[in-house]
């Protein structure tokens, strides 16, 4: 398993809110491919099994670069004590709460991090990872951010930067891996930044 965190442990808390997001986050993408009704809402210490579960099958792509899960219980749990995740359900299906995706946001100072882009492979495509980055992005703005920041790996590169691109995010840098992180191919991240104001 390869955890590493986006910053250090140093986050400012989101202020108290309800668990569920307006109802203007709440949307109906029936012309998207296989979505029905997603509703966003922040994620709880009930959803870890599930956050885990989808981070895991979302980041299988990575595999070219890293042996083994991107997290497990522990390290969604130590993301969830820096930040905050929000997660995309599907209440269209049989299942009336289908975690379909998520978005990890971690805010310092004026700045906001998101990482941890996930939606199910299978409705990979249908505009639900352009719905969470929104959500999170209005997340940042109420926390008081002014940026929002993200890195990708850029074995991923060719597929990733052109979404966040059409999303308004600016190539910034690259910068290495840590020292300690073992990969099985060369890569680097590839730092972007959107302003939010």
């Amino acid at each position: 398993m390869h955890s590493y965190r986006p910053w250090n442990q140093l986050a400012i808390p989101f202020p108290n809110r309800q668990t569920d997001w307006p109802s203007s986050m709440s949307t109906n993408a029936s012309t998207a491919p296989h979505s029905g009704n997603i509703r966003i809402r922040q994620a709880s210490d009930n959803d870890v099994e599930e956050l885990t579960r989808l981070i895991n099958a979302a980041f299988v792509v990575e595999q070219v670069v890293f042996d083994g899960d991107r997290v497990d219980d522990l390290g969604v749990r130590a993301f969830m004590s820096g930040g905050t995740f929000l997660i995309a359900e599907d209440s269209g299906g049989l299942d009336s709460r289908a975690l379909v995706g998520c978005v990890y946001i971690e805010t310092r100072d004026d700045r906001s991090y998101l990482g941890l882009l996930s939606v199910q492979p299978a409705r990979q495509g249908a505009g639900i990872g352009r719905q969470l980055v929104t959500a999170a992005e209005n997340l940042a703005r109420e926390s008081g951010s002014r940026v929002m920041d993200l890195r990708v790996i850029s074995a991923r590169g060719e597929e990733l930067l052109p979404f966040y691109r059409r999303l308004g995010y600016e190539f910034v840098r690259t910068e290495p891996f840590p020292a300690d992180l073992v990969t099985k191919a060369p890569s680097h991240y590839i730092l972007m930044s959107k302003p939010l104001i």
